[in-house]
C-alpha cells in the first residue's frame, strides 16, 4: 500500500465529466519487421510479459473513507489483461487522419478507476503493412518523464526482443476501512511536521519573487490570467479531436544553433506560428500574445527512474502578436528565459510541496462545480493552452519486433483551455500531437497542417542569415538590425 503524492492525487481531483485527466500516445509500427508476421496475440503477450516491469500497470486505487486523505495504490488482486488490451480495425483507407479519428474517440472516454489506470489499443488496418498502438494512462500515475520510462519497459532496441526476467509480484489484500483510516491519520500527522519548513520556504520564495519584480534588469515570463480570449478558450465538453504533425529534428537544431536559442524555444516558435496561421484563418487572432503553460520536470537525479508526477509549470508568452518570425522567436526566447528565472525564484518544488495539502473533498467538489457551471466562460483565461516538450530516444524502438515509425503524444485539456500540444522527438524527427475539444476546435487538422507552413517561415527567416542553414546544423552567431526600408539585414555572421 502506497499513498499517492499530493501532485498525483491532484490529477484525480481535477477530473470532471468533461475534463479527462489522462495522457496518451499514438504510435505507428511497421509490421513487416515482426518475426513471423503481424499477430495481435503476440503483441498482447508482450504487453502481459512487461506488465510486472511497470508498477502503474499493476496498481489500482483505493479511496480512503470520508476522503480523509489522498487515495492509496495497491497491487490489483484481480488484474485481468483482457480488460486493458483491446483491438480495433481502422476505417479505410487507414491513413493518419483515420488513425487520429480513432485516437480522438479513445481519448474522449475516462479511464475506469476500479482497475489499474491504463488502456492499450492495437489499431489494425493501417496502410503500408502498419498498425497503430494507442496507450492511454491516467496523469495521476505518470508525467512526461515517467512516460519515457514506460517506453523503456515496453519496447525493445532490436526486432529480436529481449528476455524479461521479473520476480512474481506479491498479491496485496484490499485494505479495510480501519486500515485506511489509521494509515491516513499517521500520514497526516507526519505531514504536520513538515508544515513549518514549507511555510518558511514559501516565505523565502515570495521574497525572491518580489525582489525580482523590483529589479528592472531581470527578465520575466508571462503572468497567469492575462491571456487573451480565443475560440478555444471556453468551457470544454467531453469529445476530443486529434491531429498529427512532424518536422525535422536536424532542422530544429540548425535553427537553434543559428539563433543561439534553446530547442524548446524553436518548438514554441513553431507552435506560435502555427496558431497565428490558424487563428488568422478564422479571423480570431487577438492583438495580445497567446500565453502557454509549459510543464517542467523537477525530478532529481535520484528520482530519475521513479514513477508519479514530479512537475512544475512555467508561464511563457508565444509572441503571436509579432508578425516577423525572427523577432517572434527572439521574444519567445526572452520570455522563456524570464519564466525560468521566475520559476527558480518561486522554487522548483514549491508547487509539488503545496499539492500535498490539497483537500480531496473540497478540491474535487470545486473542480466539478467550476466545470458544471461553465465558469471558465466568465473570466479571462488563466492561459490559452498547454505545450509540453518531451525528449524521446534518438534510436529505433520495437514492439514485438515491429519497428516504431512515429509516436505522437497527447496531453489533457482543461476548462478554459481547449487545446493541448505535446511534442516528442524520436530519431531524426519531432512528432507533434494536437488534442482539442471538438466543440471548441472543430478543425484541428487545419492547425496541424499549418505546422509545416510555420516552420518554413522560420527557416526562411534564418536562411536570410545563412542560406545553408536548412541543409545542415552549423553554429552561427547572429544579430540583425533594421534597415531604412524596414527589412532586416544580417551582421556578424
Amino acid at each position: 500500500m502506497e499513498r499517492l503524492s499530493g501532485m498525483d492525487a491532484t490529477f484525480l481531483y481535477l477530473e470532471t465529466p468533461a475534463g479527462h485527466m489522462h495522457v496518451a500516445m499514438t504510435g505507428i509500427y511497421d509490421a513487416s519487421t515482426m518475426p513471423g508476421g503481424y499477430s495481435f496475440e503476440t503483441i498482447k503477450q508482450t504487453i502481459g510479459e512487461r506488465v510486472p516491469l511497470v508498477p502503474p500497470f499493476r496498481r489500482r486505487l483505493v479511496e480512503v473513507p470520508f476522503n480523509l486523505h489522498h487515495p492509496v495504490w495497491i497491487e490489483d488482486p484481480d488484474f485481468d489483461l483482457d480488460a486493458h488490451v483491446h483491438r480495433v480495425v481502422c476505417p479505410a483507407p487507414g491513413g493518419r487522419r483515420e488513425l487520429a479519428r480513432l485516437a480522438g474517440q479513445i481519448a474522449s472516454t475516462p479511464i475506469d478507476r476500479t482497475r489499474p489506470l491504463w488502456e492499450a489499443w492495437v489499431i489494425e488496418g493501417l496502410k503500408h503493412d502498419r498498425f497503430g498502438f494507442i496507450a492511454k494512462v491516467h496523469h495521476a500515475t505518470i508525467d512526461g518523464s515517467g512516460g519515457a520510462e514506460l517506453m523503456t519497459a515496453l519496447f525493445d532496441l532490436d526486432p529480436s526482443g529481449r528476455e524479461v526476467d521479473v520476480e512474481p509480484v506479491a498479491v496485496e489484500h484490499v485494505p479495510s476501512d480501519l486500515e485506511l483510516l489509521s494509515y491516513a491519520a499517521l500520514s497526516k500527522a507526519k505531514r504536520l511536521g513538515d508544515a513549518a519548513g514549507l511555510i518558511g520556504r514559501t516565505a523565502q520564495s515570495v521574497t525572491n519573487v518580489v525582489t525580482g519584480i523590483r529589479n528592472p534588469e531581470r527578465r520575466h515570463g508571462a503572468v497567469p490570467l492575462t491571456a487573451p480570449r480565443t475560440p478555444m478558450n471556453a468551457s470544454i465538453t467531453p469529445d476530443r479531436s486529434v491531429a498529427f504533425a512532424r518536422v525535422s529534428l536536424d532542422e530544429v537544431k540548425a535553427v537553434k544553433e543559428a539563433l543561439g536559442v534553446k530547442v524548446n524555444d524553436v518548438i514554441l516558435a513553431i507552435c506560435s506560428g502555427t496558431l497565428r496561421h490558424y487563428l488568422k484563418g478564422i479571423d480570431a487572432l487577438p492583438e495580445e500574445p497567446l500565453l502557454a503553460v509549459c510543464p517542467v520536470s523537477v525530478r532529481t537525479e535520484d528520482e530519475r527512474h521513479s514513477q508519479g508526477n514530479k512537475v512544475s509549470a512555467m508561464f511563457t508568452s508565444l509572441a503571436t502578436d509579432i508578425e516577423d518570425p525572427f523577432e517572434r522567436i527572439q521574444a519567445i526566447a526572452n520570455s522563456t528565459a524570464g519564466a525560468k528565472e521566475d520559476h527558480n525564484a518561486v522554487g522548483a518544488r514549491t508547487l509539488t510541496d503545496w499539492a500535498e495539502w490539497a483537500t480531496p473533498r473540497t478540491f474535487g467538489l470545486a473542480a466539478r462545480l467550476y466545470s458544471s457551471m461553465n465558469l471558465a466562460n466568465s473570466h479571462r483565461p488563466i492561459h490559452n493552452l498547454v505545450i509540453s516538450n518531451v525528449p524521446g530516444p534518438p534510436f529505433p524502438l520495437y514492439m514485438s519486433g515491429a519497428e516504431m515509425v512515429a509516436t505522437y503524444p497527447m496531453g489533457p485539456i482543461m476548462d478554459g483551455a481547449g487545446l493541448n500540444i505535446t511534442v516528442m522527438s524520436y530519431r531524426e524527427n519531432v512528432d507533434i500531437g494536437y488534442l482539442g475539444c471538438t466543440d471548441l476546435v472543430p478543425d484541428i487538422w487545419d492547425i496541424a497542417d499549418a505546422t509545416s507552413v510555420a516552420f518554413d517561415e522560420i527557416k526562411q527567416a534564418v536562411a536570410e542569415l545563412d542560406p545553408t542553414i536548412t541543409k545542415a546544423p552549423a553554429p552561427v552567431t547572429t544579430t540583425r538590425t533594421s534597415t531604412s526600408n524596414g527589412r532586416r539585414s544580417a551582421t556578424d555572421r
